[in-house]
């Protein structure tokens, strides 16, 4: 839903500058993460019949 703005909601609006591209580089975060889904069914030595399996899913993530 749009709603639109008067001439004194626009002018209270402020601009703030990124820092620079070599900034940005340095200060990098790197995060690890890992995901994993797993699952299993076995149907052996029957005949006309059905396995099932359900997932087991996780996803970890750490942050330096």
């Amino acid at each position: 839903m749009r709603t639109e703005l008067t001439i004194t909601e626009l002018e209270t609006e402020s601009v703030q500058l990124l820092p620079s591209r070599e900034t940005l580089y340095f200060n990098a975060n790197w995060a690890n993460v890992l995901a994993s889904n797993s699952s299993m069914a076995l149907n052996a030595g029957s005949f006309n019949s059905i396995a099932n399996s359900a997932a087991w899913q996780s996803v970890n993530v750490s942050q330096s």
